[in-house]
């Protein structure tokens, strides 16, 4: 039996040695072609973990994701060979530069896959300064294996298996670390010089940043380049001065600066400060993509699309919030609104729900609740996206209603979205009903609005209940009218909640502040088509002129119209509490300070004090106000919070 036994592994070595030699026949370059090749079916079985069953779609994936981003998906497959090198060049062994790679990249796919299924996002390089919570979540959640988990692993076992036979390349020592280092180099390079590189990214690999679907950005760019090129807004520099001698010198100038006296002489702050002496309710509503499209030039509607704005605007402070977004950014928008932070200082295309928001944060939600607020967030989409649900908590708030929290919510506009999204008048039930189920103390409300959400379609409303144009310039053409349409009708609903938010709250019993803003512009039809054409804007998206979305402020206690101008998004909180005469954290009132030099830094657009607007910089003395609030803005959310902002400790459960 022995015999037999010794006989067979004598019989299997030399089948092996015999596989090995046969291979050795061939040129070195044979071996070298084993890399790039492993670098592909490495690629193919990450994507796989990551994206399942749509690996195989053909137009989904292989076109609109992978051949419309090659250059991207190339880069990708150059930095996996270099890490091959890297591994072969330390190693010396095919197998272990195989198997390394493979778990260098497959690792990442498989917390991508996890992180998509349980919280609908894939892994981001922030996700490394969480690891801890990371692993906590995990092992709550109970993982599993999947098919693709399944299948990778054998491809990548017999890849592994098949290096095993390739001969080791044979170098002198000189000539080994030479190599290894210029692979080793190469990683470095591909890293800094190119993911890195907003430049290269976005003119050299035609990559748009797309952090409002970090999954499909991941599906279409690949997990290397994807994960390395959102690593941009990352890298955020101290300000030069930055320190608590330097904060501590601000905060005492605001208050040696601060000023009893109201921006604005028909205030309730300028008029009767004492008036009301409970502290009122106070309602914010983003609300998507609000603006009045009857200011177009030349377009004409049968019917009044903003009754109930037009009765009240005698009755409430009135103007225009400067967004910092167009066509999207809803985040970034209430974000300035709820931190006073300025999107002005941040890299391009970040989004600080996402990355940067990731532990309690100075906001006036959680100042509100350390003065004995009752603090919540409603929005009509799932609680997920833009990383709402954690984000809110860290911002403060108590409660989160989302639309998986709604009953059978009013939805319209079914198009383009599923079912399609919750209305504005159900917005406005929702609000009430927060209103009614408080507790026996002031409420801070934050809703968001979602039914006006793009894209635009006349087939969203029936003929007889959408708002129909009755004239227009002869360059609106027919697809951008009837999407105009569509956005019309939407507005007309957003006018009827503000129409029935205000008689409701006009009938309670206690002080209540409502504000409410658009948060951005969005392309209507053929692009910008609709602005270009009527004069009212240009084809450019930083023109200032669809920046501009209106601003309301009104309370059930004073009623007084005042003429706002142009107020920063950054600035709406600052201001509301300038008009009531509300207390607010010292970095708000650098803000109300700032608002006597600039109305907004935005956008590359300064609005002046007068309203008027221009990109040509700002004075030294608005620069110094520019500067100290990107220190103290850098302080509550990347420093140590030397200003001793209010943030709120989430609760361990």
């Amino acid at each position: 039996m022995e015999t037999i036994m010794h006989s067979q592994t004598v019989s299997s070595e030399a089948i092996s040695e015999d596989i090995r030699k046969r291979l050795r026949k061939f040129p070195s370059w044979v071996s070298w072609l084993f890399v790039p090749l492993a670098a592909a079916l490495i690629t193919f079985c990450a994507t796989w973990i990551q994206i399942e069953d749509q690996l195989f779609t053909y137009r989904f994936f292989w076109v609109e994701s992978f051949w419309w981003h090659r250059a991207a998906w190339f880069a990708g497959w150059v930095f996996l060979i270099l890490v091959y090198l890297t591994i072969l060049g330390l190693s010396n062994r095919h197998w272990i530069a195989t198997l390394g790679t493979s778990i260098f990249l497959c690792i990442p796919a498989i917390i991508c896959y996890f992180k998509l299924s349980i919280h609908g996002e894939p892994f981001l390089p922030w996700d490394l300064a969480q690891a801890g919570e990371a692993l906590d979540v995990a092992g709550k959640s109970g993982l599993w294996i999947s098919g693709p988990m399944v299948g990778s692993a054998i491809i990548l076992t017999l890849l592994t298996l098949l290096a095993c036979l390739l001969h080791s390349p044979k170098f002198t020592w000189k000539r080994w670390l030479a190599r290894t280092v210029l692979s080793a180099a190469g990683v470095l390079f591909m890293v800094f010089g190119v993911f890195l590189q907003e430049d290269v990214t976005k003119n050299v690999l035609y990559i748009s940043p797309d952090a409002w679907m970090q999954d499909r950005y991941y599906r279409n760019y690949g997990l290397v380049t994807a994960f390395f090129t959102n690593i941009q807004v990352m890298q955020i520099d101290a300000p030069s001065q930055y320190g608590e001698e330097h904060v501590q010198e601000i905060l005492q100038a605001v208050e040696k600066n601060r000023s009893n006296k109201p921006y604005f002489a028909g205030s309730l702050a300028a008029k009767n400060p004492s008036a009301v002496e409970k502290k009122p309710t106070i309602i914010y509503i983003q609300s998507e993509a609000f603006w009045d499209p009857t200011d177009l030039p030349g377009v004409t509607f049968d019917q009044p699309i903003t009754p109930n704005i037009q009765r009240t605007r005698q009755e409430m402070a009135f103007g225009k919030c400067f967004s910092p977004r167009f066509g999207g950014g809803t985040c970034d928008v209430e974000c300035e609104v709820l931190t006073g932070f300025s999107m002005e200082y941040l890299p391009n295309n970040c989004k600080p729900y996402v990355e940067y928001i990731h532990g309690p944060t100075s906001s006036i939600a959680a100042f509100r609740k350390e003065q004995g607020y009752e603090t919540k967030a409603i929005h009509g989409y799932y609680a997920k996206f833009w990383n709402r649900e954690r984000t809110y908590a860290n911002l403060g708030f108590d409660d989160f209603i989302s639309l998986e929290d709604m009953k059978d919510p009013e939805r319209k506009r079914p198009i383009d979205w599923e079912n399609g999204l919750v209305s504005e008048q159900e917005m406005a039930r929702q609000i009430i009903s927060a209103y009614e189920s408080k507790q026996d103390k002031p409420l801070f409300l934050h809703a968001v609005t979602i039914e006006n959400h793009l894209a635009y379609a006349k087939e969203n409303f029936s003929d007889a209940e959408r708002v129909r144009i009755t004239a227009a310039p002869e360059g609106v053409s027919e697809y951008t009218r009837g999407c105009l349409e569509d956005f019309a009708t939407g507005v007309r609903d957003t006018d009827e909640m503000w129409g029935t938010l205000t008689d409701y709250f006009d009938n309670v019993d206690e002080p209540v502040i409502m504000v409410m803003w658009g948060d951005h512009y969005n392309p209507i039809g053929n692009g910008m088509n609709v602005y270009s054409a009527t004069g009212y804007g240009s084809e450019d998206t930083k023109d200032p002129r669809v920046h501009g979305t209106p601003l309301l402020i009104w309370s059930n206690y004073h009623k007084e119209p005042i003429d706002l101008g142009t107020v920063a998004a950054y600035q709406i909180t600052s201001i509301t509490n300038d008009l009531y005469g509300l207390d607010q954290p010292p970095y708000f009132d650098l803000l109300r300070q700032e608002f006597d030099q600039y109305r907004a830094k935005s956008v590359g657009t300064v609005v002046e004090p007068d309203n008027s607007y221009h990109q040509n910089g700002l004075n030294p003395e608005q620069q110094a106000f520019y500067d100290n609030h990107w220190l103290l803005q850098y302080d509550m959310l990347f420093g140590k919070n030397y200003q001793n902002a209010p943030v709120i400790q989430k609760q361990t459960k």
